[in-house]
């Protein structure tokens, strides 16, 4: 893949992150709230945005992770023996306003993945959706509440987010297929 632009450096990741902690605070009751972050790099923003709100409001939020694998619409063209990470949700979502996190929002497929599987684990008050950059192209009718980053796209662009806790680095970069 060809790199075509950085979307996102170190220092506007970090911004970027403050800002939708910010806007979490400001739109939802912290008390009644609950963080899941889809696997992998939904996770450590997850993560990261309980910490930012903990900081500002001394409110120590719940966070899950969630691995959508088993759920997929594509399961059986992924792999033969698809890698599954595991969920881990180790408190009640009943009655809770689930925040989902993820990095990139595209097609929509993962999200409704993630709300199949979380559908498993009780029934929230309700839920939400941030993503770190949505890029478009949807092909469900999901709508993301929080939005880091709003990026048009074409079909053979791809974004990466590169995460400290997975890749070494804070980056959002946008590739083409060559």
């Amino acid at each position: 893949m060809k790199e075509k632009a950085t979307l996102l450096t170190q220092s506007e990741l970090a911004k970027t992150l403050e800002r939708l902690a910010s806007e979490v605070i400001e739109r939802e009751c912290l008390e009644d709230l609950a963080l899941v972050g889809i696997k992998t790099r939904g996770v450590p923003l997850a993560r990261r945005l309980a910490s930012l709100i903990a900081e500002r409001k001394g409110v120590e939020l719940p966070v899950g992770e969630l691995d959508i694998t088993f759920y997929r619409d594509d399961l059986t063209l992924l792999a033969e023996a698809p890698i599954v990470k595991g969920t881990k949700i180790d408190f009640p979502i009943d009655d809770k306003v689930v925040l989902l996190v993820d990095d990139v929002l595209y097609t929509g497929r993962t999200v409704r993945a993630a709300i199949d599987e979380l559908l498993d684990y009780g029934r929230f008050k309700a839920l939400r959706l941030l993503v770190l950059v949505d890029r478009g192209l949807r092909e469900l009718p999901i709508c993301p509440d929080y939005v880091g980053k709003r990026v048009e796209t074409r079909p053979g662009e791809v974004v990466e987010v590169r995460l400290v806790e997975t890749d070494g680095e804070d980056k959002v970069l946008l590739l083409e297929r060559e």
